[in-house]
């Protein structure tokens, strides 16, 4: 099995490494000593196809496979890897669960904005007592007419602060039920959605 890149592959691992150096490392230490979140730095990387890496360009996404991703958040990652793991994060936990498991208008409304990184993306799962066992959490969602109700708290979510817009995980079934959980998509501004 080969696993050198591609001529393709190295272009690409090239512009994260190039977009790291430039936009990144001169920032590294003033944003970990004021604890600051450079959102622009990564509506910059969606300008660069960054953060919609395996999504079609009929979404505006990169249209790339895992390869490529994998080169961009290895390259970014080297820099500094709290934005590495920032733009996996988006790119796997939020746009990629739409994607792979939303329906077209739901794609249509949010793939956009989150492969541009015109918004920048959440996921949802960890809670307090619970962490990341999503068939010990308390949050739930119970369907009300064409809607559900989602009531509980999240907490230690990767871009909570600073996204747009959300992928949570509630309980639809029983406390246990390894099949009642669901995802939701919850942009910010909605109802109820508040950050402490």
């Amino acid at each position: 099995m080969d696993f050198n890149y591609s001529e393709e592959q190295n272009l690409i691992a090239n512009a994260a490494k190039e977009f790291a150096e430039q936009y990144i490392r001169p920032h590294i230490m003033e944003w970990d000593e004021s604890q600051h979140f450079p959102a622009d730095v990564l509506h910059k990387a969606g300008e660069m196809g960054f953060m919609g890496v395996f999504i079609p360009e009929k979404y505006g996404g990169s249209g790339f496979g895992y390869h490529e991703y994998i080169a961009i958040i290895e390259e970014i990652s080297k820099v500094d890897p709290s934005i590495g793991l920032s733009i996996a994060a988006h790119n796997s936990l939020c746009t990629g669960h739409i994607y792979y498991f939303g329906n077209e208008a739901q794609k249509q409304k949010w793939l956009p904005k989150l492969a541009t990184g015109e918004w920048i993306g959440a996921w949802g799962l960890t809670e307090h007592n619970t962490g990341s066992d999503a068939g010990g959490m308390n949050t739930t969602a119970i369907k009300d007419g064409d809607h559900y109700i989602l009531n509980g708290s999240k907490n230690f979510i990767t871009h909570g602060r600073s996204g747009n817009i959300a992928v949570v995980i509630a309980r639809t079934g029983e406390k246990g039920d390894s099949h009642g959980m669901s995802a939701f998509v919850v942009e910010k501004g909605t109802p109820g959605f508040c950050l402490w």
